[in-house]
């Protein structure tokens, strides 16, 4: 009765909810295969019955920079890995998530948002301001003092307060804008580590983020940590544990992962894939990893790592297994961060390829989970100027040529707006013998912008199932994710612990 969940079908048989019969005279194409494909897919939406239980456990599946065409294409591309038809095959998330949504990303003071206040808009209930974390819009960017007053508790910290597990995981370092909004409020990004704070900053009185996640007060921590970040945790004079050529990045004389060390008896603090195989979730209360100096490896180059990295998918299903040993539930962020710097690079393959890696993830953690009990949220916090076009036909490989522009050069399926694409001065490269589908190919751009392709404003994707999973309907504001999530699972009711 497990898989039943995605759809709850209440007792009733597929077949007595079925989509309506067809005479064969009134309607001719009763046999075609995608006549019948959507007749079984409307009884399937028929069948769903919305489920208004508490929710135990919530999932935030973030998806960083996942554009809609971000996910037509790698659905694309994955079915085309797999060697099968990819515009009909779905990610798993498309194919478990009943419920589908709209979210608008707009921020308090722009039309296009960076990560920092739509993660925060997800996590909080309010829409903030471009470069901010964990603040209102009472926050002024980059000025310190301005915080206080205008800090917003996190879901994340309310679930602490009444006795749920918490835990958060990327690809991006742990302290980047996604992740530090579970748990950070700062009025600039940018301050991962104390080497990063101005005289004004100290002033102001800002800690920077990394400090923040060790000092976090809630409940008694994260019991979940997971991601890159190493340097902004390790003093300067500390040499890097995978290089020994470089160091940490902190000047306060603060080892954050010694402290972190000392605050559970019941820790366990990893840094490469050896260790973590290693831990036992039964034995382990709190689970720090910190796999790299920056950002995590892209999903396309993992294997490689000299000291071994865990895919998105292991962290995810090693995170559930030590929350879920907490009888009272758990809320858990899970990010595949490096969507979006592929992305800015105007690198479409490994973009796709850690979107594949996100939708594994999700898999991963729908098998582990009573999905009765549990909501699952799949989204984006932004989109990029990323686009799908021309007309290429059916199974034309997605990183491939699309046709021949006026210019009598071939153009590819994929492309970006502006970035690194494109070259100041320089007329458009002919690829008529250039391998498009090569990882580290960029695809062409219109607008020259160096090194890094900039986000978009367009709405992204929310999916979702679960308890009150049905409440992400039409177009909505992106600060809704955490009312529903709220509602869901009646954290405000809750005793505190």
């Amino acid at each position: 009765m497990k898989k039943l969940a995605r759809a709850t079908i209440a007792g009733v048989s597929m077949l007595a909810i079925a989509a309506p019969a067809f005479a064969q005279s009134a309607v001719k194409q009763v046999q075609d295969s995608d006549f019948v494909a959507a007749q079984a897919d409307l009884a399937k939406i028929i069948a769903l019955q919305p489920n208004t239980g508490k929710a135990k456990n919530v999932i935030l599946f973030v998806g960083d920079g996942m554009s809609i065409p971000t996910i037509t294409a790698a659905r694309i591309f994955e079915g085309q890995q797999k060697g099968v038809d990819g515009e009909s095959n779905k990610l798993s998330f498309e194919a478990l998530l009943p419920y589908v949504a709209l979210s608008k990303t707009y921020t308090h003071d722009s039309q296009v948002a960076d990560s920092a206040p739509t993660a925060t808009a997800m996590v909080t209930g309010v829409k903030s301001v471009n470069g901010t974390i964990g603040v209102t819009q009472a926050v002024k960017y980059k000025d310190c003092a301005s915080v206080k007053g205008a800090e917003a508790t996190t879901i994340f910290e309310q679930a602490e307060a009444v006795g749920l597990s918490t835990g958060v995981v990327s690809t991006a370092r742990i302290t980047h804008a996604t992740p530090a909004a579970t748990y950070a409020k700062i009025a600039n990004r940018d301050i991962e580590n104390d080497s990063q704070l101005t005289d004004a900053d100290k002033a102001g009185g800002c800690k920077d983020i990394a400090a923040q996640l060790v000092d976090w007060p809630a409940g008694n921590g994260f019991e979940v940590i997971l991601g890159g970040g190493r340097s902004n945790f390790m003093l300067k004079e500390q040499a890097d544990p995978e290089a020994a050529d470089k160091t940490g990045a902190r000047t306060d004389g603060r080892d954050l992962v010694k402290e972190w060390q000392a605050k559970y008896n019941d820790g366990a603090y990893v840094w490469n894939k050896a260790e973590f195989d290693a831990i036992d979730p039964a034995k382990t209360g709190h689970l720090f990893g910190l796999f790299e100096r920056s950002h995590m490896q892209y999903e396309t180059d993992r294997e490689k790592d000299k000291a071994g990295e865990p895919s998105l998918a292991e962290m995810t299903s090693k995170a559930i297994d030590v929350l879920s040993t907490n009888p009272e539930g758990y809320v858990l962020m899970v990010e595949a961060g490096r969507i979006d710097h592929a992305h800015h690079a105007g690198n479409a393959y490994r973009a796709l390829q850690d979107t594949v890696a996100l939708s594994d993830a999700v898999k991963a953690a729908y098998d582990k989970v009573n999905p009765e009990e549990t909501l699952i949220i799949v989204t984006a916090d932004h989109s990029h100027v990323f686009s799908i076009a021309g007309y290429p036909k059916r199974n034309n490989p997605i990183l491939g040529i699309a046709g021949t522009a006026d210019d009598k050069k071939p153009y590819t399926t994929l492309g970006y707006m502006n970035g690194p694409g494109a070259k100041v001065d320089e007329p458009r490269a002919d690829l008529t013998n250039v391998d498009t589908q090569d990882p580290d190919f960029l695809q062409q751009a219109l607008v020259p912008l160096g090194e890094s392709e900039t986000h978009a404003g367009d709405d992204v994707a929310i999916l979702a199932q679960g308890p009150w999973a049905h409440l992400f309907q039409g177009i909505v504001e992106q600060n809704l994710i955490y009312h529903v999530i709220a509602k869901a699972t009646d954290i405000a009711a809750k005793p505190a612990k």
